[in-house]
């Protein structure tokens, strides 16, 4: 593998700390990821129909770029990075606000970023049960056994044929499903108190009622969270109940030091990622930089 896991880790640790500090951003309009020295432009887009034709439910393109003449430096495969990317910022999430000893996670989806997000929140908290989901029963089956596979025994890897037995008393709650349109299937009642709820479907699956438990809502960029008509907490924020004001933190405050992140093993918390694009440029960096040492990868002809 290109990129090892703790690489991936630091890379993204980096990328978002970085944008906590205002060091790094997202232009509006055209799109452009700056960060470590290079400029990016991504292109990603969900396909829930994929998997009838063998590809990955998300495809995505990204374009490097040098900062001062504008020249592209690489283009990349980026529907790996995305996967990872999520998974990155899904497990450093964890790291500062999921409880002090979460052992049982209840990840509803299998595809796309699924596999990353539980391969590496596995890594931060050193899972004991892992409880997986989704629509169709052979895609949770098989996610299923490619944990098995990967990560080895000791712990539990649990099929459940609904969401409920999925989320229901888990310590981290991750849905990263991919519904068609808005849909509340995830309940309030489910989540206990002091877990960790990482919502972040382009459609919502959640109820309204579900920040109305939380002690703390963290977002990894209010400026994308604010915007659009898409995204898990989209009717929260329309509605006024998710806001600037009632915010905790953006995830970057919170890895750079500028605000906390979990203060007690009592709080209940919601960390909503829509998808920071500066850790894709930073994944891709690194996967730039590790591939011309070892040779890999193809010219092509530019001007």
């Amino acid at each position: 593998m290109l990129v090892r896991e703790v690489e991936k880790l630091d890379e993204s640790k980096s990328a978002i700390a970085s944008f906590g500090q205002d060091q790094s951003g997202i232009v509006p309009g055209c799109k452009v990821r700056v960060n470590y020295g290079l400029e990016g432009i991504g292109w990603l887009k969900v396909f829930h129909g994929n998997y009838r034709v063998g590809l990955p439910s998300e495809l995505a393109i990204l374009v490097l770029m040098d900062p001062g003449t504008g020249q592209p430096r690489a283009i990349v495969d980026a529907t790996g990075i995305t996967e990872m990317r999520t998974g990155a910022v899904t497990a450093l999430g964890a790291r500062h606000l999921a409880r002090s000893g979460s052992r049982v996670l209840g990840h509803v989806g299998a595809r796309g970023t699924a596999y990353w997000n539980v391969r590496l929140l596995h890594r931060v908290l050193e899972l004991d049960e892992i409880r997986v989901h989704s629509r169709r029963p052979e895609s949770r089956e098989a996610f299923a056994a490619r944990l098995e596979a990967d990560l080895g025994g000791g712990r539990a890897i649990v099929v459940t044929a609904d969401w409920e037995s999925c989320v229901r008393g888990a310590d981290v709650v991750v849905e990263a499903s991919r519904l068609e349109q808005p849909e509340p299937l995830l309940r309030t009642e489910w989540i206990k108190p002091g877990a960790l709820v990482v919502p972040y479907g382009t459609m919502s699956a959640v109820e309204l009622s579900l920040t109305s438990i939380m002690d703390k809502v963290v977002v990894d960029d209010w400026g994308q969270a604010g915007a659009g008509p898409f995204g898990a907490l989209r009717r929260h924020v329309d509605q006024g109940l998710v806001t600037a004001e009632t915010l905790h933190a953006e995830l970057g405050q919170i890895v750079a030091g500028r605000r906390p992140g979990r203060e007690s093993d009592a709080e209940t918390i919601l960390f909503w990622h829509r998808g920071l694009s500066t850790t894709d440029v930073a994944l891709g960096h690194a996967l730039l930089a590790k591939a011309e040492r070892l040779g890999i990868g193809q010219r092509l002809r530019y001007r």
